[in-house]
């Protein structure tokens, strides 16, 4: 220990102290870099948030990606894509909507959550996975959306 111009002790880092911050630091870079190469939000907070990372053309698609349900009660409600909401993030959703339409069965996840966070409510009994399109033309939107049904479940029960 060593003494400050002040006179109080300053506590130096021995090499081993120093040694393990500089392991820290190259096995955070490492996965902040593999997060990246993969491109993946799964890698979260070792990747990057990738729905944040660009700009948009003045001549694009936007692909906005949500879940219509059927309820019980016979009304026809978009799920509400959040924690409190159906118990799932629409990052999740969207990242997972190749497998989704793979294997629409995955979208009973979606009705459970719901029923279990909201049992008062009407529960789902039908969902689809739908991507709507608005297309930019010269940074305008160019006409109402279109959309499409990626994947249909009937809930179990």
């Amino acid at each position: 220990m060593t003494q400050s111009q002040e006179g109080q002790d300053v506590v130096r880092l021995s090499p081993v102290g120093k040694g393990l911050r500089v392991l820290v630091a190259v096995v955070g870079i490492g996965l902040l870099i593999n997060g990246s190469v993969r491109a993946s939000d799964d890698a979260w907070p070792f990747g990057p948030m990738s729905q944040y990372a660009m700009s948009v053309p003045d001549d694009a698609k936007i692909d906005y990606t949500r879940i219509s349900a059927v309820t019980d009660a016979g009304t026809t409600v978009d799920v509400p894509l959040n924690i409190e909401g159906a118990g799932v993030a629409r990052a999740e959703i969207e990242a997972r909507s190749g497998e989704i339409v793979k294997d629409p069965s995955l979208l009973q996840q979606v009705a459970d959550g719901w029923a279990r966070k909201h049992p008062d409510k009407p529960k789902y009994v039908k969902l689809e996975l739908i991507r709507d399109t608005t297309q930019l033309v010269k940074g305008r939107v160019e006409g109402p959306p279109t959309s499409q049904v990626l994947a249909t479940w009937e809930v179990r029960r």
